[in-house]
């Protein structure tokens, strides 16, 4: 379907041509006349399908054809990290550019002063992270009474046990009357369930089987020792010659210890999560982006919504602790129709973890066996989280001969030298960070957000 044939305004539909767009996809084409009504949305879509188009277009359309001046927020849009706020307000203002309304985007972790001042100039579309407008609630320096349209992107998670006390206490700021818009990728029945409980005769979208990941992703599981690990992404990246890499790991501490031993394996690298400033985590984005850097290890700040241009490879480097994480984690690559490569590496103290992954997503995902590889750890069974992972593996020097392929140009290590490629306030941090409790109990430490 043309989004000409969506009934948007003519300057939506420039803006639209212009970021070279000309087929909406299923999730934009089922959601945009739906949300043109008026009606109240609960979208699911698999990762990298279009979905801030989906609720952007027509939510800039309506207001666009009101003529109420500007004063007071007539929208929010509600996000679980900074790194999505600030990129879903890049696609907002590239999709309003020639309509006459002004957005803003407010997260924690930098200076509250300028983002008070912008509110205080009139706003017509926020973007916020809910800790940073909690912080904006209790200063006063937010009026949400006349809000128009709600928008929780990457709902499943706004709704989680973490951040649902902070979203409770952002509705009730909020008129009764208005448009509540709920997008995701997953959506669990206990969300569902709860999602329920503030929206008014909801239209339900979907344009794939629930948590389903996307076909242009090829993935597969290659089981090896925890200690192992390290060596043998290195390798992976070196023999391979993988150019871009995002690396999940389960813990901050995991991350940043992974980051630093593949530096030392000849991987340029940097470490994304919850603990880094604002600055430190904008300039490793930005260095992996452009490909200054190799290999981004990242916690599941970077799970969600992220959309890094033809990304081609992910490992699950650490099992996610929540199964539908999978499926946001490994939705980094093949978005936009583009192939795409996941592999997990399974010790046997997640192999429970990753039955559960594989029932999830009820697609076959192949096992691979890497020689010299071969695991000795015995298997696990259990959901629960393995005791000492999240990141780092041993540092013995395994084969040294750069792994499997007896590569002799490999460090000690076991990585290839051509594996370097050329050589908050308080309720921010509450809110945005570390969250407490959880769907499987053991989300507020392991778990990282914004």
């Amino acid at each position: 379907m043309n989004f000409d044939s969506l009934g948007l305004r003519a300057e939506l539909l420039r803006a639209v041509q212009a970021q070279g767009y000309e087929t909406a996809t299923p999730i934009q084409a089922k959601s945009i006349p739906v949300v043109l009504e008026g009606r109240d949305v609960m979208a699911s879509a698999q990762t990298g399908t279009g979905k801030t188009a989906a609720f952007a277009l027509p939510t800039l359309h309506r207001l666009a054809e009101s003529t109420r001046p500007r004063g007071p927020v007539r929208a929010l849009v509600l996000t679980p990290t900074r790194e999505l706020a600030a990129q879903v307000h890049d696609n907002v203002r590239d999709y309003g550019r020639d309509l006459k309304l002004s957005s803003a985007v407010v997260f924690g972790g930098v200076n509250i002063n300028p983002q008070i001042d912008k509110l205080k100039r009139g706003v017509d579309v926020l973007i916020a992270t809910p800790g940073r407008l909690i912080d904006l609630m209790q200063r006063r320096s937010i009026d949400l009474g006349r809000l128009e349209v709600l928008i929780l992107d990457e709902a499943d998670r706004m709704l989680d046990m973490g951040f649902l006390p902070a979203i409770q206490r952002i509705l009730k700021a909020l008129p009764k009357q208005r448009q509540t818009l709920l997008f995701s990728a997953t959506f669990s029945r206990e969300i569902t369930q709860l999602a329920q409980q503030f929206l008014q005769d909801p239209v339900r979208i979907e344009t794939a089987p629930p948590n389903s990941t996307v076909e242009a992703i090829a993935q597969k599981a290659i089981p090896v020792d925890q200690a192992k690990k390290r060596e043998l992404l290195s390798w992976m990246i070196g023999s391979n010659d993988w150019r871009q890499v995002l690396v999940f790991t389960r813990t901050k501490h995991g991350a940043n210890r992974l980051a630093k031993q593949l530096e030392s394996d000849g991987v340029s690298a940097a470490a994304i999560h919850g603990n880094k400033s604002q600055g430190a985590r904008t300039r490793a984005l930005g260095e992996f982006k452009s490909g200054r850097i190799r290999a981004l290890v990242a916690t599941d700040i970077a799970a969600r919504g992220l959309d890094i241009e033809q990304l081609p490879h992910v490992v699950n480097y650490d099992i996610p602790e929540v199964p539908e994480d999978y499926v946001h984690r490994i939705g980094r690559t093949g978005r936009a129709g583009r192939d795409g490569l996941a592999v997990s590496l399974v010790c046997g103290a997640e192999h429970g973890k990753f039955e559960a992954v594989r029932k999830l997503v009820k697609v076959e995902i192949p096992t691979e066996t890497i020689e010299g590889y071969t695991p000795t750890e015995p298997l696990n069974h259990s959901t629960k989280s393995p005791r000492g992972g999240g990141g780092g593996g041993g540092r013995g020097r395994g084969r040294g001969q750069g792994g499997p392929s007896g590569n002799r140009n490999a460090r000690g290590r076991g990585a290839p030298r051509s594996a370097n490629g050329g050589g908050r306030a308080n309720s921010s941090r509450r809110n945005d960070g570390k969250r407490s409790g959880g769907r499987n109990g053991n989300r507020n430490g392991n778990r990282n957000a914004a």
